[in-house]
Protein backbone atom coordinates (compact mmCIF):
# COMPACT_ATOMS: atom_id res chain seq x y z
CA UNK A 1 0.00 0.00 0.00
CA UNK A 2 1.41 3.66 -0.96
CA UNK A 3 0.69 5.78 1.12
CA UNK A 4 0.01 9.31 0.65
CA UNK A 5 0.48 12.48 2.79
CA UNK A 6 -1.17 16.02 3.44
CA UNK A 7 -2.29 18.46 5.57
CA UNK A 8 -2.91 21.49 7.07
CA UNK A 9 0.55 23.33 6.18
CA UNK A 10 -1.05 26.38 7.91
CA UNK A 11 -1.04 24.46 11.38
CA UNK A 12 2.40 23.93 13.31
CA UNK A 13 0.82 21.16 15.44
CA UNK A 14 1.27 19.41 11.47
CA UNK A 15 5.07 19.08 11.35
CA UNK A 16 6.23 17.00 13.68
CA UNK A 17 3.60 14.51 13.65
CA UNK A 18 4.22 14.01 9.88
CA UNK A 19 8.15 14.12 10.06
CA UNK A 20 7.73 11.08 12.55
CA UNK A 21 5.35 9.33 10.39
CA UNK A 22 7.72 9.89 6.98
CA UNK A 23 10.88 8.17 9.58
CA UNK A 24 8.69 5.88 10.78
CA UNK A 25 7.24 4.47 6.95
CA UNK A 26 11.12 4.68 5.69
CA UNK A 27 12.33 2.28 8.75
CA UNK A 28 9.64 -0.44 7.45
CA UNK A 29 10.37 0.07 3.73
CA UNK A 30 6.24 0.95 3.16
CA UNK A 31 5.79 3.33 0.29
CA UNK A 32 4.52 6.62 0.53
CA UNK A 33 4.36 10.36 -1.12
CA UNK A 34 4.10 13.34 0.21
CA UNK A 35 1.96 16.40 -1.16
CA UNK A 36 4.69 19.03 -2.61
CA UNK A 37 3.21 21.89 -0.08
CA UNK A 38 4.04 19.30 2.88
CA UNK A 39 7.35 18.17 1.43
CA UNK A 40 8.41 22.10 1.18
CA UNK A 41 7.50 22.40 4.80
CA UNK A 42 9.02 19.21 5.97
CA UNK A 43 12.46 20.12 4.19
CA UNK A 44 12.36 24.26 5.36
CA UNK A 45 12.10 22.65 8.63
CA UNK A 46 14.98 20.59 8.12
CA UNK A 47 13.21 17.83 9.21
CA UNK A 48 13.77 15.51 6.30
CA UNK A 49 16.53 14.79 3.84
CA UNK A 50 16.52 16.80 0.96
CA UNK A 51 16.70 13.83 -1.38
CA UNK A 52 13.65 12.36 0.16
CA UNK A 53 11.74 15.01 -0.11
CA UNK A 54 12.47 16.13 -4.05
CA UNK A 55 11.89 12.21 -5.01
CA UNK A 56 8.75 11.68 -2.93
CA UNK A 57 6.90 14.82 -3.50
CA UNK A 58 3.86 15.21 -5.88
CA UNK A 59 1.53 17.74 -6.67
CA UNK A 60 -1.51 16.09 -6.59
CA UNK A 61 -1.66 12.37 -4.29
CA UNK A 62 -4.91 10.80 -5.69
CA UNK A 63 -3.44 8.97 -8.95
CA UNK A 64 -0.36 8.05 -7.25
CA UNK A 65 -1.07 6.55 -4.20
CA UNK A 66 -3.77 3.67 -2.59
CA UNK A 67 -5.03 5.89 0.64
CA UNK A 68 -4.33 9.32 1.60
CA UNK A 69 -3.81 10.53 5.06
CA UNK A 70 -5.07 13.89 5.54
CA UNK A 71 -3.28 15.66 8.90
CA UNK A 72 -5.81 18.52 9.97
CA UNK A 73 -9.31 18.91 10.97
CA UNK A 74 -12.65 18.43 9.19
CA UNK A 75 -12.17 21.07 6.72
CA UNK A 76 -8.75 19.70 5.53
CA UNK A 77 -10.31 16.49 4.90
CA UNK A 78 -13.04 18.16 2.88
CA UNK A 79 -10.34 19.72 0.91
CA UNK A 80 -8.22 16.33 0.30
CA UNK A 81 -11.71 14.98 -0.73
CA UNK A 82 -11.86 17.76 -3.81
CA UNK A 83 -8.15 16.86 -4.53
CA UNK A 84 -9.49 13.31 -5.13
CA UNK A 85 -12.87 14.76 -6.70
CA UNK A 86 -14.11 11.33 -8.79
CA UNK A 87 -11.14 9.24 -8.37
CA UNK A 88 -12.23 7.15 -5.50
CA UNK A 89 -8.90 7.25 -3.49
CA UNK A 90 -9.71 6.48 0.27
CA UNK A 91 -9.09 9.15 2.51
CA UNK A 92 -8.21 8.79 6.11
CA UNK A 93 -8.81 11.66 8.60
CA UNK A 94 -5.58 12.09 11.04
CA UNK A 95 -7.30 14.83 13.95
CA UNK A 96 -4.33 17.11 14.73
CA UNK A 97 -6.77 19.70 16.85
CA UNK A 98 -10.27 18.61 18.20
CA UNK A 99 -11.69 15.74 17.61
CA UNK A 100 -13.61 16.12 14.15
CA UNK A 101 -16.64 14.16 12.65
CA UNK A 102 -14.80 12.94 9.95
CA UNK A 103 -11.03 13.67 11.09
CA UNK A 104 -11.58 11.38 13.73
CA UNK A 105 -8.58 9.62 14.42
CA UNK A 106 -5.86 10.69 16.74
CA UNK A 107 -2.76 11.61 16.32
CA UNK A 108 -1.28 9.19 18.97
CA UNK A 109 -3.04 6.36 17.42
CA UNK A 110 -0.81 6.49 14.00
CA UNK A 111 1.33 3.79 14.21
CA UNK A 112 -0.97 1.36 15.28
CA UNK A 113 -3.59 2.91 12.46
CA UNK A 114 -1.13 2.20 9.74
CA UNK A 115 -0.54 -1.44 11.08
CA UNK A 116 -3.95 -2.08 10.81
CA UNK A 117 -4.35 -0.59 7.23
CA UNK A 118 -1.47 -3.05 6.51
CA UNK A 119 -3.30 -5.98 7.99
CA UNK A 120 -6.38 -4.91 6.09
CA UNK A 121 -8.33 -4.20 9.47
CA UNK A 122 -10.75 -1.48 7.95
CA UNK A 123 -13.67 -0.29 6.21
CA UNK A 124 -14.62 1.57 3.22
CA UNK A 125 -17.10 4.21 4.13
CA UNK A 126 -18.96 5.62 0.74
CA UNK A 127 -20.29 8.80 1.28
CA UNK A 128 -23.21 10.33 -0.68
CA UNK A 129 -21.98 13.52 -2.81
CA UNK A 130 -24.26 16.25 -3.92
CA UNK A 131 -23.93 17.23 -7.61
CA UNK A 132 -24.14 21.57 -8.28
CA UNK A 133 -25.42 22.72 -11.48
CA UNK A 134 -25.35 26.73 -11.64
CA UNK A 135 -26.64 28.09 -14.70
CA UNK A 136 -24.82 30.77 -16.07
CA UNK A 137 -21.34 28.79 -14.85
CA UNK A 138 -18.91 26.80 -16.94
CA UNK A 139 -20.95 23.55 -17.78
CA UNK A 140 -16.88 21.69 -18.01
CA UNK A 141 -16.72 22.73 -14.44
CA UNK A 142 -19.03 20.88 -12.50
CA UNK A 143 -19.38 21.88 -8.88
CA UNK A 144 -19.66 18.97 -6.11
CA UNK A 145 -20.42 19.01 -2.53
CA UNK A 146 -19.54 16.35 0.23
CA UNK A 147 -20.82 18.80 3.21
CA UNK A 148 -23.14 21.27 1.95
CA UNK A 149 -24.29 23.92 -0.57
CA UNK A 150 -25.45 27.07 1.18
CA UNK A 151 -27.19 29.80 -0.53
CA UNK A 152 -26.74 32.88 1.90
CA UNK A 153 -26.93 36.46 1.73
CA UNK A 154 -23.98 38.88 1.30
CA UNK A 155 -24.85 42.15 1.69
CA UNK A 156 -26.28 44.55 4.27
CA UNK A 157 -28.97 43.13 6.74
CA UNK A 158 -31.69 42.13 5.01
CA UNK A 159 -33.71 39.03 4.01
CA UNK A 160 -33.67 37.28 0.78
CA UNK A 161 -36.14 35.09 -0.75
CA UNK A 162 -35.33 31.70 -2.17
CA UNK A 163 -37.84 30.08 -4.00
CA UNK A 164 -37.26 26.31 -3.83
CA UNK A 165 -38.90 23.07 -6.29
CA UNK A 166 -38.81 19.32 -6.07
CA UNK A 167 -38.74 17.36 -8.97
CA UNK A 168 -40.34 20.09 -10.49
CA UNK A 169 -43.20 20.88 -8.15
CA UNK A 170 -43.14 24.19 -6.44
CA UNK A 171 -42.09 23.52 -2.21
CA UNK A 172 -41.62 26.96 -0.41
CA UNK A 173 -40.20 30.32 -0.79
CA UNK A 174 -37.86 30.61 2.13
CA UNK A 175 -37.62 34.64 3.26
CA UNK A 176 -34.38 33.64 5.58
CA UNK A 177 -30.50 34.71 5.40
CA UNK A 178 -29.93 31.73 3.41
CA UNK A 179 -30.47 28.04 3.36
CA UNK A 180 -28.51 25.01 3.23
CA UNK A 181 -28.80 22.02 1.56
CA UNK A 182 -26.37 19.33 3.17
CA UNK A 183 -25.62 15.64 2.81
CA UNK A 184 -26.02 12.84 5.62
CA UNK A 185 -22.15 13.94 5.82
CA UNK A 186 -22.87 17.47 6.31
CA UNK A 187 -25.59 16.65 8.89
CA UNK A 188 -23.56 17.39 11.75
CA UNK A 189 -21.68 20.45 10.20
CA UNK A 190 -23.22 24.11 9.08
CA UNK A 191 -26.73 22.17 9.37
CA UNK A 192 -26.55 21.23 13.04
CA UNK A 193 -25.64 24.89 14.50
CA UNK A 194 -28.98 26.00 12.85
CA UNK A 195 -30.84 23.32 14.11
CA UNK A 196 -30.89 20.35 11.59
CA UNK A 197 -31.39 17.14 12.15
CA UNK A 198 -28.21 14.55 12.85
CA UNK A 199 -28.57 12.13 9.74
CA UNK A 200 -26.70 8.64 9.93
CA UNK A 201 -24.37 8.40 7.13
CA UNK A 202 -25.56 5.77 5.22
CA UNK A 203 -28.53 7.41 4.92
CA UNK A 204 -29.74 8.33 1.49
CA UNK A 205 -31.43 11.84 1.97
CA UNK A 206 -30.82 15.26 1.37
CA UNK A 207 -31.44 17.98 4.49
CA UNK A 208 -32.82 21.47 3.29
CA UNK A 209 -31.95 23.73 6.82
CA UNK A 210 -33.41 27.54 7.22
CA UNK A 211 -31.11 29.75 7.96
CA UNK A 212 -32.68 31.83 10.52
CA UNK A 213 -36.47 31.85 8.86
CA UNK A 214 -38.61 34.89 8.54
CA UNK A 215 -41.58 32.62 9.98
CA UNK A 216 -41.20 30.20 12.98
CA UNK A 217 -43.45 27.35 11.30
CA UNK A 218 -40.46 26.78 8.37
CA UNK A 219 -38.20 23.63 9.92
CA UNK A 220 -36.01 22.20 8.37
CA UNK A 221 -36.41 19.06 5.96
CA UNK A 222 -35.50 15.99 5.01
CA UNK A 223 -35.67 14.44 1.20
CA UNK A 224 -35.39 11.58 -0.77
CA UNK A 225 -31.73 11.40 -2.20
CA UNK A 226 -33.63 10.28 -5.36
CA UNK A 227 -35.07 14.09 -6.08
CA UNK A 228 -34.15 16.90 -8.25
CA UNK A 229 -33.78 20.48 -6.09
CA UNK A 230 -33.96 23.88 -7.68
CA UNK A 231 -33.29 26.80 -5.67
CA UNK A 232 -33.65 30.87 -6.75
CA UNK A 233 -33.15 33.82 -5.38
CA UNK A 234 -35.39 35.76 -6.12
CA UNK A 235 -35.14 39.13 -4.06
CA UNK A 236 -31.98 40.63 -6.34
CA UNK A 237 -32.03 43.46 -4.40
CA UNK A 238 -30.15 41.60 -1.74
CA UNK A 239 -26.49 40.26 -3.10
CA UNK A 240 -25.92 36.74 -2.16
CA UNK A 241 -23.25 33.79 -1.52
CA UNK A 242 -23.00 30.46 -2.86
CA UNK A 243 -20.35 28.24 -1.14
CA UNK A 244 -20.08 25.33 -1.20
CA UNK A 245 -18.40 22.47 1.23
CA UNK A 246 -17.11 25.87 2.48
CA UNK A 247 -15.62 27.74 -0.83
CA UNK A 248 -17.40 30.63 -1.91
CA UNK A 249 -18.11 29.91 -5.79
CA UNK A 250 -19.98 33.26 -6.37
CA UNK A 251 -21.59 36.67 -4.57
CA UNK A 252 -24.63 37.07 -6.72
CA UNK A 253 -27.22 39.86 -7.23
CA UNK A 254 -29.18 38.54 -10.39
CA UNK A 255 -31.79 35.20 -10.22
CA UNK A 256 -29.71 32.63 -11.25
CA UNK A 257 -30.98 28.46 -11.15
CA UNK A 258 -29.16 26.46 -9.27
CA UNK A 259 -29.70 22.13 -9.38
CA UNK A 260 -28.32 19.86 -6.73
CA UNK A 261 -29.14 16.39 -7.40
CA UNK A 262 -26.75 13.69 -5.94
CA UNK A 263 -23.84 12.99 -7.66
CA UNK A 264 -23.05 9.93 -9.38
CA UNK A 265 -19.98 9.42 -7.48
CA UNK A 266 -19.06 9.00 -3.73
CA UNK A 267 -16.14 10.22 -1.63
CA UNK A 268 -14.58 6.57 -0.21
CA UNK A 269 -13.65 7.31 3.43
CA UNK A 270 -11.41 4.79 5.60
CA UNK A 271 -13.09 3.43 8.78
CA UNK A 272 -11.43 1.31 11.57
CA UNK A 273 -14.23 -1.26 12.54
CA UNK A 274 -13.99 -0.17 16.37
CA UNK A 275 -14.54 3.30 15.25
CA UNK A 276 -18.30 3.79 14.94
CA UNK A 277 -19.93 6.76 14.11
CA UNK A 278 -21.95 6.84 17.51
CA UNK A 279 -18.65 6.80 19.75
CA UNK A 280 -18.09 10.17 17.71
CA UNK A 281 -21.36 11.34 18.28
CA UNK A 282 -20.86 10.65 22.04
CA UNK A 283 -17.52 12.15 22.24
CA UNK A 284 -18.34 15.57 20.16
CA UNK A 285 -21.07 16.03 21.65
CA UNK A 286 -21.07 14.97 25.28
CA UNK A 287 -23.82 12.11 24.88
CA UNK A 288 -24.77 10.45 27.89
CA UNK A 289 -23.19 12.69 30.56
CA UNK A 290 -25.02 13.97 33.72
CA UNK A 291 -25.46 17.34 35.34
CA UNK A 292 -21.83 17.01 37.21
CA UNK A 293 -20.13 15.98 33.85
CA UNK A 294 -20.54 12.13 34.89
CA UNK A 295 -21.96 9.02 32.97
CA UNK A 296 -25.63 8.26 33.74
CA UNK A 297 -25.05 4.63 32.63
Amino acid sequence: MIYGITGNTNKETLWAPVAHLVAWLAERDLPYRLHANVAHGLLERNLILPAAGRERSVDTLAPEVDVILSFGGDGTLLRSAHEVGTLGTPILGINIGRLGFLADVDVSQLSETILRLEDGDYEIDARMVLAVQIEDADASDPFWALNDVVIERGGPAGLIAIDVTVDGASMNRYWADGLIIATPTGSTAYSLAVGGPIVAPGSEVIILSPLAPHSLTVRPVVLPSGCVIEARVVSSRQPYVLAIDGTSTAARSDAVRILIRRAQHRINLIKLADRHYFQTLRTKLSWGRGPQGGSNG
